[in-house]
């Protein structure tokens, strides 16, 4: 008797172990067959586009593929049905065989939606958002995970580009869930791929693509916030059906991103939870699993995003992805939540909080922020007259000098000993202020506050000033002026660079009387 139990559980002791789930939007995998909807830049024998470089483009996906090494895996911008199956014998060959596959098939448009498997899959099918040609489908796949079915929505939403307002985005969200909603609630799913969306759209919405009152696909028909904050892992396991976890939570503020456009860090791949996913029944999520792929091949050697490459309008032959795959891992075992979690939600606090802390372990809101001095990208502001100031770096955008504000900080920073906010969101405008009595005198010698109207003499890179003799610093060194200058500066930061120095960032801060 003992040995026929054992045999009927030898199937799932063999296959019950941790898997995989991953989502990688490859940028563009076409074939090198003419069939009048692909993009101009890969038409047949156009720009370079040969069937030599379809098969380079070809192994380059394939090779990311088998280092992701992920049992499920989403794929975004597949041409078609043809160049699917040839990825998939091309995996084959190099021995990263992935038994299943499905694909959507809508009409007309230039790229599909596709997914692999290693585990069968039941059924599949297209979920239609709209008659376009270019809005794409969701692919619906059911697969056999362990005895356990497992359904997948594989996504990829409007972009922000050609005319992409939010309205776009919402329009696959609803579609979502309306399916999701008619499942039942204890329906184990994943939602991911590229949703052109970041994981707070509903702060960082740009205004240009706003056209619904704020409302976003991914935030408020998806319900990933609540009280306009982040769903927790801990409002998620006693959420009802509906809502979703956003598995960006888990990974610390700076590494969040799989795409960058001229620097500019985002989070459009994604994977979505239900609270089906940590309810200790099925499948669960394996907690704090959740990662951006970054293998060496995927980064050039100055650190950038190691993408596909058109030069000079021809195809090159290098690189990979404008995005890195995206991954969590899952498990039949029940999910374990962390016995000390960080803390989830903002906090409201002070800019001389922000100076007792290395780095954040949540967001902290600062109320009434003065901008007291704006310059390009680079900005100062204090919270009171008398208090702290403190340097905001790259992260300056909607600021203009004069302007009340309360502030979301995502992230800060020490560099070289100047403390700095690198990431932040703008909540609200709440009218202007007086500057002139935030401004310092240098009697208050502390790093980050602004002083104007000195007088002194320049000589070897400081300035002297009422018998002070203090390091003096032009961000533009072309315009430092020669020694023994007289000159009046107007506006000054007292920045930092491993000891304190008087900052000048623009040639209207300063005037020389004295040459």
């Amino acid at each position: 008797m003992i040995h026929f139990v054992f045999f009927l559980l030898l199937p799932l002791l063999l296959f019950a172990n941790p898997f995989k789930v991953a989502s990688y939007n490859v940028e563009n995998l076409f074939d090198a067959d003419y069939q009048g909807t692909e993009y101009a830049e890969y038409i047949p024998e156009k720009h370079n586009w040969t069937k030599r470089m379809a098969e380079i483009k070809l192994d380059h996906t394939a090779e990311v593929l088998c280092d992701l090494d992920a049992d499920i895996v989403a794929l975004q911008e597949i041409e078609n049905e043809s160049v699917f199956n040839a990825l998939q014998k091309r995996l084959k060959r190099v021995g990263c065989p992935y038994r299943y596959g499905a694909i959507t098939h809508k009409k007309g448009a230039p790229i599909q939606v596709a997914l692999l498997s290693h585990f069968p899959l039941k059924k599949h099918r297209d979920l239609q958002v709209s008659f376009s040609p270019y809005v794409r489908n969701i692919l619906e796949v059911e697969a056999e995970v362990d005895g356990y079915p497992l359904t997948i929505f594989a996504n990829h939403w409007k972009s922000k580009s050609r005319k992409g307002v939010e309205s776009k985005r919402i329009a696959y969200a609803r579609t979502l869930e309306k399916r999701i909603l008619s499942m039942p609630a204890s329906k184990e799913y994943i939602i991911l791929g590229d949703l052109n969306s970041n994981y707070d759209a509903y702060l960082t919405l740009p205004k240009k693509l706003n056209d619904t009152q704020g409302r976003t696909g991914i935030n408020h028909i998806l319900k990933t916030i609540d009280n306009n904050e982040l769903i927790s892992k801990s409002q998620i396991r006693k959420a009802p059906k509906g809502i979703h976890y956003s598995t960006w939570n888990e990974v610390p503020f700076k590494e969040r991103w799989s795409h960058k456009f001229y620097g500019h860090r985002s989070t459009l791949d994604h994977i979505l939870l239900p609270p089906s996913m940590f309810d200790g029944k099925g499948i669960d999520y394996v907690n704090n699993s959740f990662g951006v792929f970054k293998s060496d091949r995927l980064f050039t050697s100055k650190g950038y995003i190691n993408r596909w490459q058109i030069k000079n309008g021809k195809h090159t032959g290098k690189g990979y992805s404008d995005h890195l795959p995206v991954y969590a891992v899952f498990d039949t075992k029940p999910y374990r939540a962390s016995p000390k979690a960080a803390p989830e939600k903002a906090t409201v606090g002070s800019i001389e909080d922000l100076y007792k802390m290395d780095q954040l372990d949540h967001p902290v809101v600062l109320e009434d922020v003065v901008v007291v001095l704006k310059r390009g990208r680079y900005a100062v502001v204090k919270q009171s007259p008398k208090g702290r100031g403190i340097f905001i770096f790259g992260a300056v955008k909607g600021m203009k000098e004069g302007r009340k504000l309360d502030l979301r900080v995502q992230e800060i920073s020490t560099y070289q000993g100047l403390k700095e906010i690198t990431a932040l969101v703008k909540l609200r405008e709440k009218g202007t202020a007086d500057l002139i009595p935030y401004y310092a005198s240098l009697d208050m010698m502390r790093q980050n506050e602004v002083v104007r109207n000195l007088v002194g003499v320049v000589k070897n890179r400081y300035v002297y000033v009422n018998g002070k003799k203090i390091p003096l610093y032009f961000k533009n060194r072309k315009l430092t002026p020669k020694n023994g200058s007289k000159i009046k500066i107007d506006y000054a930061h007292l920045g930092y660079y491993k000891k304190l120095q008087l900052v000048i960032y623009s040639k209207k801060d300063f005037t020389i009387l004295e040459d």
